[in-house]
C-alpha cells in the first residue's frame, strides 16, 4: 500500500512540473502578432489594412507598407498595435522605471522639500 502511494505523490509532482514548464515556455515564447499594414490606409472606425507580407520586404510596391505589431484584427484591418517592435522581455509594458511602482500619494520619485 506504501508503494502505490509513493508512485501517486510522485506521478502528481511529475504532472504538476510539467504544465509548470508548458507555462512557463509558452510564456516566454510568445511573440506580439506582426502584420504588414498600408501606412496610408487609416480609418477611425476600422484601423489600418492589412496587406500582403511583400509589401513590407520588397522597396519598390505600390503601397506605403509597413509592420503593425499588436493590435486585434477584424477581417482585414487591424487597430490597437504599434508600429514600434517591442523589444525582446519588455513584460513592464514599455516603462522605463521597471515594473512595479510603489509609494504613497503619487508615487513619485522626487523630493518633497522642507
Amino acid at each position: 500500500m506504501d508503494t502505490v502511494r509513493r508512485r501517486l505523490r510522485s506521478g502528481t509532482v511529475l504532472l504538476g512540473g510539467m504544465g509548470l514548464l508548458a507555462t512557463a515556455l509558452t510564456a516566454c515564447s510568445s511573440a506580439p502578432d506582426k502584420r504588414c499594414v498600408d501606412r496610408d490606409s487609416y480609418r477611425l472606425a476600422k484601423g489600418y489594412k492589412v496587406v500582403s507580407d511583400k509589401n513590407c520586404k520588397a522597396t519598390k510596391v505600390s503601397v506605403n507598407g509597413a509592420w503593425y505589431y499588436g493590435g486585434k484584427k477584424k477581417g482585414s484591418w487591424v487597430d490597437g498595435g504599434s508600429f514600434t517592435k517591442p523589444s525582446k522581455g519588455s513584460g513592464s509594458g514599455g516603462s522605463s522605471h521597471g515594473g512595479v511602482h510603489r509609494g504613497g500619494f503619487g508615487g513619485g520619485h522626487g523630493s518633497s522639500g522642507g
